[in-house]
């Protein structure tokens, strides 16, 4: 008598989502590769906390999902994301990081990443970001990736308040923001002290600032 009941069938190992782990933090490797080989469908094939020998390991090994640490001792996820896409465009790529970074998102995308996604995501999320990764989906916001686009047509978006400012005045307020004196800064840009005075007094006015400490805490926060 044959027995004709049906229990789900587990994935060969031919079938399973091969995955690739890069973080420094052997805690961090550990906990996610127990995460995700708890999962049927998933198998982790590799693991490093280099980003060097990543770089050089993955290629070789060719999962289907590289989980990449931002940010690592010797380099960074995203560059080694730019290198194995180069080298195999079929390797998906997910940039996992403790840091919310407009920059690093923008870094990411513009490597080839699939996926950004932050360390405090939930266990279950994360498993799901793998499986969509691996067949094909981006899991980046769309309005997310229209602004990396308009960047890329348009450039760094232009801070609004220093649009009010000339040129001159600008790079009167990056010395400003270095700690320059208007002497220091005349002798710089071959200007008269007294002129230098007059531009900051313009450059203040327009910024709605009173004072040569604001200007400097102006220019660390909007200077890049």
């Amino acid at each position: 008598m044959t027995d004709d009941s049906t229990e789900p069938s587990t994935p060969s190992a031919d079938d399973r989502i091969r995955v690739f782990l890069l973080d420094d933090h052997e805690i961090v490797r550990r906990g996610i590769k127990e995460l995700l080989e708890g999962e049927p469908d998933i198998v982790v094939v590799g693991e490093s906390g280099l980003a060097d020998e990543a770089a050089r390991r993955i290629p070789a090994l060719r999962p289907d999902v590289a989980i990449l640490d931002a940010r690592l001792p010797d380099g960074s996820g995203i560059d080694v994301c730019r290198e194995i896409r180069s080298r195999d465009p079929q390797i998906k790529a997910l940039i996992l990081t403790s840091y919310d970074d407009d920059e690093a998102l923008f870094a990411a995308i513009m490597a080839g990443a699939a996926g950004y996604t932050l360390k405090q995501v939930r266990g279950n999320d994360l498993v799901d970001t793998v499986r969509r990764v691996a067949a094909g989906q981006s899991t980046l916001d769309p309005s997310v990736t229209a602004a990396v686009l308009d960047r890329v047509r348009n450039g760094p978006p232009v801070d609004k308040e220093l649009e009010r400012l000339t040129a001159q005045e600008q790079r009167i307020l990056d010395l400003i923001g270095e700690g320059m004196t208007n002497r220091q800064i005349g002798e710089h840009m071959y200007l008269a002290e007294k002129t230098v005075k007059n531009y900051v007094s313009s450059m203040l006015a327009k910024l709605g600032l009173s004072s040569r400490t604001q200007a400097a805490i102006f220019a660390t926060k909007h200077q890049k």
